[in-house]
């Protein structure tokens, strides 16, 4: 049995060593783009090219945060927290949202501003730069793609460098039209686009998180189907104070009490709990604390 618990705990979980190649290649490739991109924004008065810069920074911040929290995730528990620190990478795609949409606040109100008085911006340069920023961005989306769906903070890091990548196309666009009409307010426009892309790529992130950090059902996770399975089997007549919560990014516990038949011989509980457990690792909980009672000795209130 511990041998079967060993194999789902790699179903569900993305290697250490994987994902520290991809976000340090990521941290890397990004910063260094920073860089460039901002300086050629100042340089050819592209707000454009600011904004997005603005933004690739707020995902190097990003990045650097998620890794950060993986590697406070492998930390063994104390005696004050017990589960170790696992739950940082909950709070980490927490803050990676509420970074995002402060970062958009920004870049919406200076685009407004802007689009009052457009200004003179070198089209063709602008263009080059976004076509770097593309290839930059969607290289790093793909290094999270394989594992986007076995974790939220990996899925905060794909959503970012995907929507930089639809970004970067939107402002090299807008650098090619701009070279051949003269329309300068369009790189405004695109730096409004920005805000609207990021907004909706993040809303999911921000919804998702923050449902994790006060403990509610992580998604994905049918709470009817949970229940069903723990009832699945005879000798199980009821199930309540039924709780699912995430002690992690990758990671989600249960504890449930479950009301046996009559004359139930409790020595048989354990084979049970070890099948019940099994059945719980394919719906995504690797942690359950089940208890077991009879009619006459089954809980009565909602606080036990």
């Amino acid at each position: 049995m511990e041998h079967h618990h060993h194999h789902h705990g790699h179903s569900h979980a993305p290697t250490l060593t994987h994902l520290n190649r991809a976000f340090l290649v990521g941290i890397g490739l990004n910063s260094i783009f920073v860089l460039v991109e901002f300086g050629a924004g100042y340089w050819y008065n592209s707000l454009a090219l600011i904004s997005d810069a603005g933004h690739n920074l707020s995902d190097v911040a990003s990045l650097v945060l998620a890794l950060l929290a993986y590697k406070l995730a492998k930390v063994p528990p104390t005696s004050t927290f017990t589960y170790g620190y696992r739950k940082t990478t909950v709070l980490v795609s927490l803050l990676n949202a509420v970074i995002l949409l402060m970062a958009i606040g920004v870049i919406a109100w200076e685009s407004l501003e802007r689009l009052k008085y457009p200004r003179e911006v070198a089209g063709g340069s602008v263009a080059l730069v976004a076509g770097i920023g593309i290839v930059i961005n969607s290289l790093t989306a793909f290094l999270f793609f394989k594992d986007k769906d076995k974790d939220l903070n990996i899925k905060g890091a794909y959503l970012h460098m995907a929507a930089d990548a639809l970004v970067s196309l939107g402002v090299l666009v807008a650098g090619v039209v701009i070279t051949y009409t003269h329309y300068y307010w369009l790189d405004t426009a695109v730096s409004l686009a920005i805000v609207v892309v990021i907004f909706f790529s993040t809303w999911g992130l921000l919804r998702d998180s923050l449902v994790l950090s006060l403990d509610g059902v992580p998604h994905g996770i049918d709470l009817a189907k949970v229940k069903e399975a723990l009832q699945h089997y005879p000798e199980i007549r009821e199930v309540h104070h039924l709780h699912v919560w995430a002690i992690s990014t990758t990671q989600n516990a249960l504890t449930a009490h479950l009301v046996v038949e009559d004359g139930y011989q409790m020595a048989s509980f354990v084979q049970l709990k070890a099948r019940l457990r099994h059945d719980l690792e394919h719906l995504n909980i690797q942690h359950a604390t089940l208890e077991p009672e009879t009619n006459q000795e089954r809980c009565q209130t909602d606080e036990c």
